[in-house]
């Protein structure tokens, strides 16, 4: 992981220089997320953090690279949630696909909501309380539940499809 070229930009004709800090998601948004699907009481080692950041840094970038590929081939620069799905489904990543479709239908909805009521507010920012299923910002990492601990009515979990293991198969919860 230390090569300084992002291999899927040499595909797409680029050629340009990715730094590795710019490559990889900041550590402590990394562990912060961990800790959440973790018991509170639990440790974490440095060389899991780092084995995670790297892990998901590259998951991103396989996922990105599939939607960006589909953006070329039908000849627009700019990658959109649909991109995004397509190319889990594509990879193989159907059960978060399905949860993310839920996720990006609230998120959108949200977002025509707060353009309402921007309109009426000038000065409201943020997501306030307007984000999908009580959410509150969580950077630019990702996700964090609000007061309802990210589950939508009901009680079921939105992000993760209210399935149990982390590839929706039967099993533990985190």
């Amino acid at each position: 992981m230390n090569d300084p070229q992002d291999p899927h930009a040499s595909a797409l004709g680029y050629e340009f220089e990715v730094k590795e800090q710019d490559r990889w998601l900041p550590i402590a948004n990394v562990a912060r997320i961990m800790k959440m699907a973790l018991p509170e009481n639990a440790k974490i080692a440095k060389e899991a953090k780092e084995c995670m950041q790297e892990c998901v840094s590259e998951f991103i970038s396989f996922i990105t690279s599939e939607a960006s590929e589909k953006c070329h081939q039908e000849k627009r620069k700019t990658v959109n949630g649909e991109d995004i799905l397509f190319a889990m489904t594509s990879l193989g990543f159907e059960n978060y696909a399905e949860a993310l479709k839920i996720y990006l239908s609230k998120y959108r909805e949200s977002q025509s909501n707060r353009g309402d009521n921007q309109q009426a507010r000038p000065n409201s920012q943020g997501y306030g309380a307007s984000a999908p299923g009580g959410a509150t910002a969580a950077g630019a990492s990702g996700f964090q539940g609000g007061e309802s601990g990210g589950l939508a009515e009901g009680g079921e979990n939105y992000l993760y499809g209210g399935q149990g293991a982390h590839n929706g198969a039967a099993g533990e919860p985190y």
